[in-house]
Order: structure tokens, then C-alpha cells, then sequence
């Protein structure tokens, strides 16, 4: 038990800082809603968990892997993120498709765009490389343990995303399209801007 809430408190951290990603849900979560926001957020988590499997389970071939290509991977990311931010401040106000976006197939795309752009941030696998060696006993992880620890790492960042979705979601109610109007311009922005400067800094 002491393993798994050292491990959903890990997840709980690396998911709170507000980065690309964190914009990213919110500003789905203000423009399509809730669902939308969370599932966004659940793609990221599950980034988090594969991550922290391969840092539990000691899965070297693969650390070595996205350590190896992490140049290449944070390229690609930060392409993909400067394109969805263009988008995103073209989408002046709420979409005319929002509605669509609960449905199961905006549901799948907002998961696996939020999932794509965490797995190419390889500093991440790095950070629970890190954070394992601190926190794993002497003798290292057996397979329950490890098991145990993805486990709290995903629960722990899923906990993230629900609180801020839920959170955002309350404010959602107040917002105008005037409002969602800025919310694209300025996350948009926000995003574009995250993805630049993972370009000019890979380049």
C-alpha cells in the first residue's frame, strides 16, 4: 500500500504542471465539455502509465529506445503541437461540430492525440527512471510490486485530469461563446507557442 500511494502520488505530480498538454484539455474541456476534457486527459495518463511500466518492469530495450530517439520524437511532437494550436486559434468560437465531439469517434481522437503527444515526450520516461531508482526497495521491484506501482501511476494521473476537467467544467458553465471565442485564440496561441519553442529548442 505504501508503494502504491508513493506511485499514485509520482503520478499525481507529473501530470499536474501545466504544460501543452494540460492547455490542450482544458480548453476542450471549456469547449466541448467535461467527457471531452477528462478522456483528453486519460490519454496522457495512460502515456504516463506505459512509462512508468517501462521504468517498473525494467524494460531496458525500450528505456533505451526513447532515450536513443528523443530527438526525433520531441521533433514530431512539437510539429503536431504547433499545427493543433494553428487550429485551435483559427476556431474563433465554439465549434459548429461540438456536439459531435461526445460521440465515441471525438472521444477516440481526443485520447489518442492526447496519448500521441505525451509518448513523445521522452523526458518523461526519464523522470520515472529517475524517480523508481529513489523509491524502489534494495532488491528492486518483482512483478507485483511493479504491477502495483503503473497502477498508482495511472491512477494518480487519471485523479489529475478528473479534478481539473471537473474544475473547468464549473466554470464552463458561465462561458459565452464571446468567451470561447478567446479561449481558442489564447490557448491556440498557448499551444502554438509550446510547440515552437520544442522545435527551435530539437532543432
Amino acid at each position: 500500500m505504501a508503494l502504491f500511494l508513493k506511485a499514485f502520488v509520482i503520478g499525481l505530480s507529473i501530470a499536474a504542471p501545466v504544460g501543452p498538454i494540460g492547455v490542450l484539455c482544458i480548453r476542450r474541456t471549456l469547449v466541448f465539455g467535461r467527457r471531452v476534457g477528462f478522456i483528453s486527459g486519460l490519454g496522457a495518463a495512460t502515456a504516463d502509465g506505459f512509462y512508468g511500466a517501462v521504468a517498473a518492469f525494467g524494460l531496458t530495450f525500450l528505456f533505451r529506445f526513447f532515450a536513443q530517439n528523443a530527438r526525433p520524437l520531441n521533433l514530431l511532437g512539437g510539429a503536431v503541437l504547433l499545427l493543433i494550436g494553428l487550429r485551435t486559434m483559427l476556431a474563433w468560437r465554439d465549434a459548429p461540430g461540438a456536439a459531435s465531439a461526445g460521440r465515441f469517434g471525438g472521444l477516440l481522437q481526443a485520447y489518442a492525440s492526447t496519448l500521441f503527444l505525451t509518448i513523445t515526450n521522452p523526458m518523461t520516461i526519464i523522470s520515472f527512471g529517475a524517480v523508481f531508482a529513489v523509491i524502489a526497495p534494495a532488491g528492486g521491484l518483482n512483478y507485483g510490486s511493479a504491477a502495483l506501482t503503473v497502477a498508482g501511476v495511472f491512477i494518480g494521473s487519471a485523479a489529475w485530469w478528473l479534478i481539473l476537467s471537473t474544475g473547468v467544467a464549473a466554470v464552463r458553465q458561465a462561458a459565452g461563446v464571446s468567451l470561447l471565442a478567446w479561449v481558442n485564440r489564447i490557448s491556440g496561441g498557448v499551444i502554438a507557442g509550446f510547440g515552437a519553442a520544442q522545435l527551435i529548442e530539437r532543432a
